[in-house]
């Protein structure tokens, strides 16, 4: 199993903030979020903004880096400030 957090705005478009997925043939972040549309196809368009970030076990990531069981991978928007 991993575990999916959703951060700041990305979290109340889905009305989540955290799910558990199965590890099965998820080998890398893009898989994770292929396997989350499957599951919920309506977040389609959430996931397609390419500035979208992600993270795993608190390390940024881009979309190739593995996961493994037991990983938290986490999924936000650019974050700025001011």
């Amino acid at each position: 199993m991993i575990t999916v957090r959703f951060f700041a705005a990305l979290r109340e478009q889905l009305s989540c903030d955290e799910l558990s997925l199965p590890l099965n043939n998820i080998k890398n972040i893009e898989q994770v979020k292929q396997t989350l549309i499957g599951l919920h196809p309506h977040w389609q368009s959430h996931f397609e903004n390419v500035s979208l970030l992600s993270a795993v076990n608190n390390d940024m990531v881009d979309m190739q880096s593995p996961v493994k069981a037991g990983d938290e991978v986490a999924f936000f928007p650019p974050v700025t400030g001011g």
